[in-house]
């Protein structure tokens, strides 16, 4: 026989639905969720993460909580998804490096990026510039081309280290041009970037949000934008396409995944909460300060360009003839 609830007790349980609603709704559990972050904190990638974990947190209506787990250029933080239940409560925002550029660059990597997780959204693009120190002759990527083919195998480049998104994106400028550059790791961008405004080395690729500044001040001059269209910040510099090498595209990116094995309707139910949290204005802003665009796709696009990326940089891996055990 029911036990008859009191209107208070009623009104406290009407109360409890209410807050669980959107997120049994959506079809997500209705328990705190995670976001895991292959990366220390600070970095662009944890920033855009905890903005995003506020936004979901009003959202479903469940606390979601950014865990850094930092490591062998995110494969930490990657594995860790791997392993954890495929529920909707443990989500990675992934990067370019970490699921499309390890996958080749790392000979024994403890995960698969296109078996190991299933793709929710891409959640934002950003461009790569390509800078020099000002006294260094070229003022564009034309003039570069023209004189780095007089030069073979002497002109330097500088990169914040073998197999990093911007050492491989000069990989594939000196394949496409048909240059054959020199070089120069260095123990993180900051380093490089400070050399290369000193004049050790003449030139880099590097991100927007840590060019951008020195550009700005005077400090490095800007060659090319390595997206399809020139960017809003800097919109006098011209692309790498429109100076000669057509379909150049390097863009760093940043996309949710789940662990493989996660229900359709819990992934489609994460890709709705993450389209309506990007609303956000913080989210918005958080990824225009670092020169990025919002870009969110569906988990079919999101594990077609996967696919895609892993053999993009997989060949360019191979050029630059890098490997870690």
């Amino acid at each position: 026989m029911p036990i008859p609830l009191s209107r208070r007790h009623a009104l406290a349980a009407l109360a409890g639905l209410a807050f669980a609603g959107p997120a049994l709704a959506q079809g997500l559990p209705a328990r705190p969720m995670r976001i895991v972050v292959g990366y220390p904190a600070g970095q662009t990638v944890d920033i855009v993460a905890r903005n995003f974990a506020a936004a979901l947190t009003k959202e479903i209506g469940q606390p979601v909580i950014v865990d850094n787990r930092p490591g062998a250029n995110g494969s930490l933080g990657a594995q860790e998804v791997k392993k954890s239940a495929a529920d909707g409560t443990t989500i990675l925002l992934g990067t370019l490096g970490q699921m499309t550029i390890n996958p080749t660059l790392y000979k024994k990597l403890p995960y698969d990026t296109l078996k190991d997780f299933a793709p929710i959204a891409q959640v934002s693009t950003g461009a790569l510039l390509l800078v020099a120190t000002p006294s260094f002759g070229p003022n564009n990527l034309r003039e570069l081309i023209a004189y780095a083919k007089q030069r073979p195998g002497k002109v330097d480049f500088a990169s914040g280290g073998n197999g990093i998104t911007a050492h491989l994106a000069m990989v594939v400028l000196e394949r496409q041009a048909g240059l054959q550059l020199n070089h120069i790791p260095y123990k993180g961008s900051p380093a490089a970037i400070n050399d290369v405004m000193a004049g050790q080395v003449p030139i880099m690729f590097d991100a927007l949000a840590s060019t951008l500044p020195q550009v700005k001040a005077g400090k490095l001059k800007a060659l090319a934008i390595s997206s399809p269209k020139r960017n809003p910040l800097l919109p006098e510099v011209a692309t790498a396409d429109e100076q000669g090498l057509q379909g150049f595209d390097i863009s760093s990116w940043v996309g949710f995944l789940a662990p493989a094995g996660t229900p359709p309707a819990t992934v489609n139910a994460l890709h709705a909460a993450i389209q309506r949290a990007s609303a956000s204005p913080e989210i918005q802003e958080s990824i225009r300060a670092t020169g990025g665009e919002l870009a969110i796709t569906s988990p079919t696009d999101f594990g077609r360009f996967l696919a895609s990326e892993i053999r993009k940089w997989g060949q360019a891996v191979n050029d630059a003839g890098v490997q870690v055990d």
